[in-house]
């Protein structure tokens, strides 16, 4: 089966198409332009490259949050719209859990550290057992502090990635008293590959939904709503 992997969660743009065998292609930038500039454009060039007719996609993969609000929406709006258009499921994963995906088979712990803004990541702590990966804290939105505890407590070594890591390297250098490493440039952020990757277990597992039904998790409350709440609470 093909599936259209798309990844518009963070800075970097990204489209794929994974089968069972392997990964036939991937377009992948980590570049200051909109989502809405290069993800169509990269998923039509793959699609011409390898000559694969886009009524031969299965499902369509996307990155279901946490991450940026209009990266987010870009990815649900594009992945809703071919989803509808050719009848097919969508495929929702957790941005976390895909960027997690990159070190399958560490022997370390791994925690994604994504930039949330207002001094919070986006962040979860995984482990891998016989090839599964085993997630021991859920992703959230939560303070560097807190993440530094958590792991502190875990007292095992853990590997970080994400565009995180050099906003808050420092920190977690100051604080960590657990031993640490970082992911190479090549593993450290989203890649759509890895999200059709891990896609594929979750259409086995029949964790699908029809374009009407798919919405991206935001984890917390947009800048515009806050901004709204505290209108209100000052009337």
């Amino acid at each position: 089966m093909n599936i259209l992997a798309l990844e518009s969660s963070g800075l970097v743009a990204s489209a794929a198409i994974v089968t069972e065998e392997k990964l036939i292609a991937e377009y992948t930038t980590n570049f200051k332009k909109t989502h809405s500039q290069t993800l169509l454009p990269m998923t039509d060039a793959i699609l011409k490259m390898t000559g694969i007719d886009i009524s031969e996609i299965d499902a369509v993969a996307v990155s279901g949050g946490p991450g940026s609000f209009t990266g987010l929406r870009i990815g649900s709006a594009t992945a809703k719209g071919l989803a509808m258009v050719l009848d097919i499921p969508v495929i929702s994963v957790p941005t976390v859990d895909a960027l997690a995906w990159n070190l399958c088979g560490s022997a370390d712990l791994v925690c994604p550290l994504m930039d949330a803004r207002r001094d919070q990541v986006y962040t979860g702590i995984y482990e891998f057992r016989d090839g599964k990966m085993i997630c021991l804290q859920q992703q959230e939105a939560v303070s560097i502090l807190d993440v530094i505890g958590q792991l502190n407590g875990l007292g095992r070594k853990v590997v970080f990635l994400g565009d995180g890591v050099p906003r808050f390297r420092a920190s977690l250098e100051q604080n960590l008293t657990v031993s640490f490493a970082f992911a190479p440039v090549h593993l450290a952020a989203q890649r759509a590959g890895t999200l059709g990757s891990l896609a594929l277990q979750y259409y086995k597992e029949g964790r699908t939904q029809t374009a009407a039904e798919h919405h991206p998790e935001y984890l917390r409350k947009s800048q515009a709503e806050r901004e709204l709440e505290e209108k209100k609470h000052e009337k």
